[in-house]
């Protein structure tokens, strides 16, 4: 990380300057120490105790998962413990590994002490998983030669290595896989409001712009409690005013954030999509997933995985063993009329 000295200084964005200047920094927004990393602070108390014991034992950590919705910081903290432990890491994902012999050349290719990064593990193929048990819990790849009666099975010692793994549906990942993470399954929590402002600030001192407080609040608001989206807002204001020449304010954010589309409490098309297709479609629900995504020729993985999460955190959803249903807040975001039998829940 640079020193302050080093950092370029902070410009206007109504010079114009801002993105010809600093645009290469749009990468480093990613936190590079643990005292960058906001919130989260149960895992990085316990990942702080598993990586200090495990040095004292000059040994790597013991494997781990990190699980819950996109956006939330699995990744970060996957590179923030490489960083920590000096470890190089090597990265994949679930879909990338598609035959045993992918998985074999991976961990073949592994030094000691090396991460091994999974993302989307919840998609692996049931073959890969089972080779992945034993290299997991005693640090030997079995590998079959051959099929039929002539078929023999060769059995390579690994390095000591650390697997860190990350899914968004850890319902998905079977029981025997999840019970060899035997360092930890850590689920990450949405963010609270000051948690993304203090991000915001970050980002913003290093993508080199003046920001006004209040603009900052703002785009937390509607940041969906996420790190990614807060950011992605953030760098989509400071390019509006860019190209208009304005002063990055409380007014700039809800001029670009109105063009993008998001509205105060940071629903997109999508999200409003889903509520008025339950509300207007099936009168407030209970609906299906099946045929909400049918309704709206959307995938059920994308209702699932990116527009519930946050629509249940706010209360604009609910699920039910029947189906889909709009809450009275819901009705009210969208200025909706209530049915009749919620407005005899409210007397």
């Amino acid at each position: 990380m640079a020193t302050k000295k080093d950092q370029k200084k902070k410009v206007d964005i109504a010079d114009g300057k801002e993105g010809k200047d600093l645009g290469f920094l749009d990468q480093t927004l990613r936190p590079s120490r643990w005292d960058e990393y906001v919130g989260q602070e149960g895992i990085k108390n316990n990942l702080n105790i598993l990586i200090s014991a495990a040095q004292e034992r000059n040994h790597p950590p013991e494997h781990i998962l990190f699980y819950g919705p996109p956006g939330l910081g699995k990744t970060t903290l996957a590179h923030l413990i490489a960083k920590e432990t000096s470890a190089q890491m090597k990265s994949t994902s679930g879909p990338a590994i598609e035959r045993v012999g992918d998985l074999a050349s991976v961990l073949t290719n592994l030094s000691a002490g090396d991460i091994l990064f999974i993302d989307e593990i919840h998609r692996l193929n049931k073959a890969v998983e089972e080779i992945l048990y034993p290299a997991m819990e005693s640090g030997h790849l079995d590998i079959i030669i051959g099929k039929g009666p002539s078929a023999r099975t060769i059995q390579l010692e690994l390095p000591p290595f650390t697997l860190i793994a990350a899914t968004t549906k850890v319902g998905s990942v079977s029981s025997p896989l999840r019970s060899r993470f035997s360092g930890g399954v850590f689920r990450l929590e949405f963010y609270t409001k000051e948690e993304i402002e203090k991000i915001l600030k970050r980002s913003a001192e290093i993508l080199g712009v003046n920001v006004d407080m209040d603009a900052i609040q703002e785009i937390a608001k509607r940041s969906r409690f996420t790190p990614r989206t807060a950011n992605y807002l953030l760098k989509r204001v400071r390019d509006y005013a860019q190209v208009h020449r304005k002063h990055f304010t409380l007014e700039t954010v809800n001029e670009a954030l109105t063009l993008l589309g998001v509205d105060e409490m940071g629903l997109g098309a999508s999200d409003r999509a889903v509520i008025e297709t339950i509300i207007d479609k099936f009168t407030g629900g209970p609906v299906g997933l099946n045929t909400l995504a049918a309704s709206l020729s959307e995938e059920e993985e994308t209702l699932e995985e990116f527009n519930e999460p946050y629509l249940l955190q706010i209360g604009f959803l609910e699920r039910t063993q029947r189906g889909r249903v709009a809450t009275e807040r819901g009705y009210k975001h969208l200025k909706k009329k209530l049915p009749a039998n919620l407005q005899e829940k409210l007397i």
